[in-house]
């Protein structure tokens, strides 16, 4: 077997074991998990069998197949990248929401202990 079949099957299957493992230890979630396993798939395919990237890359008009492998990577990693910066927006918003309403218990909650009824006028 030449060299980088193996070191592409050791990487896919490497990266396959590493997500199953990830998602027993409950560290990943799902939909994670099957966009990485999506990419270990490619991977391995293209590990088995070379050709497919060069007849995708002739496929789309790219010369050199592996400037279509970086190029398709670097997508990937940037969508990536983009749909974590949405949901941490969407749970930095949900924590300052939650932190709101726990100032407002505590407020509440000492009023009551102190005798005085919380101001609910507003």
């Amino acid at each position: 077997m030449k060299a980088n079949i193996v070191l592409g099957l050791l990487g896919s299957v490497g990266t396959l074991v590493f997500l199953f493992e990830m998602l027993r230890r409950r560290r990943l979630r799902e939909k994670y998990a099957v966009l990485w396993g999506t990419v270990a798939g490619a991977s391995l395919v293209v590990a088995l069998a070379p050709g497919t990237l060069r007849w995708a890359s002739d496929l789309v008009g790219v010369q050199v197949p592996s400037n279509l492998l970086f190029f398709v990577a670097s997508m990937v990693l940037l969508l990536t990248s983009i749909q974590h910066s949405v949901e941490l927006g969407r749970l930095e918003e949900k924590t300052r929401t939650l932190a709101e309403e726990v100032a407002l218990l505590r407020l509440e909650l000492h009023e009551q202990s102190a005798g005085r009824s919380p101001d609910t006028s507003s």
